[in-house]
């Protein structure tokens, strides 16, 4: 053999150590890749950047869920959303939680399991919601979980919205719900802009505080108002006389798309609840009572213990919705008031209207005959 054949020979032979060696490190990067989590992590990552159409916000994911382990769940397609997408830690049974996305423009369907919250308004606190704040047009519920929601208006496109949904599972509110707050605002802003919505953001959320009416250390004289049932004041005599004399209120916000102001007896029970409700939310909040305004009706009530009117605001062509309602309660299966006043319900009402009518440049204020 030539010693030219053997050079080549002897170079095939260390090409093939080379291809080999190669390989091997190939595979024991992979495997360390794969055993240190390393890989996982970089395909969540890699999901994450791309939900929600890729505008899911990550900043305030892992205080949300208590973890930075975070994967991209699945859910069932929908097309009245403009996106949505689902976050889960990798934790397993109780340890895990889940958090929901869901963006909409104002005039899809609403997802039906908000419109069932609204169902819920005249059952005491239950369909309380409260300010988001930050200059945020959103509001903070619970339920079975804690929901963060903001509708924020296109300023280039008249009574154009744009909603988003986040649902939080399996927490206990507190730092989460703060960093449900971020998620949820901050994929709206990136959302809008994605989608050519010019719409005006809030400042980034520090601490968002969770709907905690109906406790006893949250009631006070009605004298003593100065956020949500401020407009009571006046009409304070009439209210004492209709047995509420007391209230349960939220901090007054300009910006919330829903107000709560709840009247409540001297036992401590909520008697009468009033709420305004606007754009996209006074859009939604009729759809769960299957009214609408042009046709001429208002909202439905058991025993028609209710009162109602309606404004023009600026931006939506949605007029909003101001509502009173004699409220039940489910622990004792009666109304706290005894006795309905139609007469004190319209006072107050009105009263409410046109207090929130002039905080927000609304107008035409309109009392409302039932059907």
């Amino acid at each position: 053999m030539s010693t030219m054949q053997i050079n080549s020979r002897l170079r095939r032979i260390h090409a093939g150590w080379y291809v080999g060696a190669f390989v091997l490190v190939l595979g024991v990067v992979a495997q360390v890749l794969y055993s240190t989590g390393a890989y996982d992590s970089w395909r969540n990552g890699r999901s994450l950047d791309q939900a929600c159409d890729g505008t899911l916000a990550q900043g305030g994911l892992d205080a949300a869920l208590g973890s930075s382990n975070l994967r991209v769940g699945s859910l069932d397609s929908d097309g009245d959303y403009l996106a949505q997408c689902s976050v889960q830690t990798t934790k397993s049974g109780a340890r895990g939680g889940a958090l929901q996305v869901r963006l909409r423009w104002s005039g899809a369907t609403a997802p039906s399991g908000s419109l069932v919250r609204y169902s819920q308004d005249y059952e005491g606190v239950r369909g309380q919601a409260a300010p988001l704040g930050n200059g945020w047009p959103g509001i903070v519920r619970h339920d079975d979980a804690w929901q963060v929601m903001v509708a924020i208006d296109c300023q280039n496109e008249k009574s154009k919205a744009l909603v988003a949904y986040g649902d939080l599972y399996a927490s206990s509110g507190g730092p989460a719900l703060t960093g449900l707050g971020r998620v949820v605002t901050e994929s709206a802003q990136k959302a809008a802009a994605k989608y050519g919505c010019r719409a005006r953001a809030g400042k980034q959320l520090t601490q968002v505080s969770a709907p905690t009416l109906g406790k006893p250390r949250t009631v006070k004289p009605l004298a003593q108002a100065q956020g949500s049932c401020t407009a009571l004041r006046e009409p304070a005599s009439s209210a004492a006389e209709s047995g509420t004399p007391l209230i349960m209120e939220y901090p007054a916000d300009p910006q919330a798309p829903q107000v709560n102001c709840y009247l409540v007896t001297p036992a401590k029970k909520p008697g009468y609840g009033l709420y305004a409700y606007y754009g996209a939310v006074a859009k939604d909040f009729l759809a769960s009572e299957g009214r609408n305004l042009k046709e001429g009706y208002g909202p439905t009530h058991k025993d028609n213990d209710y009162s109602w009117a309606t404004a023009k605001c600026p931006q939506s062509t949605q007029p909003a919705v101001f509502v009173l309602y004699r409220l039940y309660d489910r622990d004792t299966d009666t109304y706290p008031v005894r006795h309905y006043s139609a007469q004190f319900a319209a006072s107050a009402v009105k009263a409410f209207a046109d207090h929130e009518a002039k905080q927000r440049g609304c107008t035409d204020v309109q009392m409302a005959s039932q059907p």
